[in-house]
């Protein structure tokens, strides 16, 4: 399987680094090369990383079985068109596209072609989901907080398709339900396009999820916390640093934590919680703090990417769940854009 790769910027090199690596593990794949509109850029990185410098996204087509795109938001659905028609698979970075009419054509042509299309949502492999996901229960409230500083590599993007985009995957992955209602909040600041942005997000089974993102602070930040049913559970996730924790109440009988070290922390972290042990019923504080997999997520989806295309796997993140996550990201825009521009107009009477 010859993999190239569309764009080499920050992103770009990360994935033709881990691909050089993935094809000196696995001989039935080949690092075939870069492609870059800015020639300087993808002659360096054909160079360190001892692979071909194709001269046009026509060359790399032709010399390619698949492709990795990790050019900027707005060009995705160009280049996906363009090597779609040459029947290559495709691994997309998120968001898939920057709109769903875009979104819609790829998936059509997915189709038509007989390809495989997988989409970067990477935080489905971070090493702190992946710890907990058997203890977790249905979640039933998530709060997602995705703090960054800002770039001018992503301002042709709002906020919501930057960085928000993650969490929104996340929620629609852990939240299996139909949405009812959508409210949310942004605000420009040193772009045209959103800056920073806050939604909630209410599911026809009763669930809800909160989450926030901006690409104006100080200290990045990435952090998830949910409470779940079936069991009765809170979790807490670090996706930066791949850390967590969960609490659960359940049956003596049931209790994973078995070592009496373990069950004196968790005695006094039960304590924190007030007068909680009152309502437990008969349950006992499950403390769960899971060693994180030791695992590349990067390198992760790429090795699920080549397993569904040469070993008919499952897509771990289909190009439905794109479409799914960018029509949820529209909705919030849109009715961040509403809000905005109801201010403007009760600012300013005259143009009522």
């Amino acid at each position: 399987m010859r993999i190239g790769i569309i764009g080499v910027g920050k992103l770009g090199e990360f994935h033709t680094k881990l691909l050089a690596e993935i094809a000196n593990e696995q001989p039935a794949v080949e690092c075939a090369g870069v492609f870059d509109l800015n020639t300087a850029r993808a002659e360096e990185m054909a160079a360190k990383y001892a692979v071909p410098c194709f001269a046009s996204l026509a060359d790399l087509a032709e010399g390619c079985d698949a492709a990795v795109i990790a050019t900027t938001t707005s060009s995705h659905h160009a280049i996906a068109k363009e090597l779609l028609l040459k029947g290559l698979h495709l691994f997309i970075e998120k968001p898939i596209t920057a709109t769903l009419e875009e979104a819609d054509e790829l998936i059509r042509l997915e189709k038509e072609q007989n390809v495989r299309i997988q989409v970067g949502h990477i935080e489905r492999f971070n090493p702190a989901l992946r710890a907990v996901e058997s203890y977790i229960g249905q979640p039933m409230y998530i709060q997602a907080e995705r703090l960054s500083g800002f770039s001018r590599r992503v301002t042709d993007v709002s906020v919501v398709l930057d960085l928000m985009i993650h969490d929104i995957d996340l929620v629609l992955s852990l939240i299996k339900s139909e949405i009812r209602t959508i409210a949310a909040s942004g605000v420009r600041v040193f772009s045209n396009e959103l800056d920073m942005a806050t939604a909630r997000i209410d599911f026809m089974n009763g669930a809800t999820a909160n989450v926030t993102a901006s690409r104006l602070s100080r200290c990045r930040q990435r952090k998830l916390r949910f409470f779940g049913t079936d069991p009765k559970s809170y979790a807490s996730l670090d996706l930066t640093t791949g850390k967590s924790e969960v609490f659960r109440l359940v049956k003596p009988e049931e209790a994973t934590t078995k070592n009496p070290l373990k069950k004196l922390a968790a005695k006094k972290i039960l304590e924190q919680f007030g007068e909680i042990q009152e309502a437990m019923e008969g349950h006992v504080l499950d403390y769960i703090h899971p060693d994180p997999p030791k695992v590349n997520a990067l390198k992760d989806e790429l090795e699920h990417f080549i397993a569904a295309v040469t070993a008919d796997t499952a897509i771990a993140v289909s190009s439905a769940d794109g479409r799914q996550a960018i029509m949820v990201a529209d909705r919030i825009t849109r009715e961040i854009a509403a809000n905005i521009d109801l201010v403007e107009k009760s600012s300013n009477p005259g143009t009522l």
